[in-house]
């Protein structure tokens, strides 16, 4: 069977905190780690999306409403179900969060701000697909899971 978790396949979380909620692999670890001896990967998903905003709305309050709230995690592969989605690659995966930043407390609270920012200006304006049109996989991943 071919690999099929890369860096930045969409996945939805299946089990404990972060369940229902949608994330991206940024490094997969198939043989596992010591501190982690089974095949696992480094995830950084959306905790809250953005609220609905209307027309009506003041500028303030469409900032407040345009927040969203990421998570940075290692997650067991059977604790996740890949979906048919991968983030553009101009997103650099890779680079989103590093195995070394997960060792500290501080590392992990400035890998969340980095990711956070890069979601929130592609979820504004995500970028474009062949046909010119806005990525669906970024549209995806900004959606609410809805079961």
């Amino acid at each position: 069977m071919g690999k099929f978790l890369k860096a930045g396949r969409v996945v939805v979380l299946l089990q404990g905190r972060h369940a229902g909620k949608k994330a991206v692999v940024t490094k997969v670890f198939d043989e596992g780690s010591k501190a982690r001896p089974f095949g696992h990967a480094l995830v950084a998903g959306v905790e809250r999306p953005f609220k609905k905003v209307t027309k009506k709305m003041s500028q303030k309050k469409i900032k407040n409403k345009l927040r969203c709230k990421c998570f940075v995690k290692f997650v067991n592969y059977n604790h996740m179900m890949p979906t048919r989605y991968t983030i553009p690659s101009e997103m650099s995966p890779a680079t989103m969060v590093t195995d070394q930043q997960m060792t500290t407390s501080d590392g992990r609270k400035e890998a969340r701000h980095f990711v956070q920012k890069l979601l929130q200006e592609k979820f504004i304006t995500p970028p474009s697909d062949k046909s010119g049109r806005p990525s669906k996989d970024v549209a995806f991943l900004r959606k609410k899971l809805r079961f």
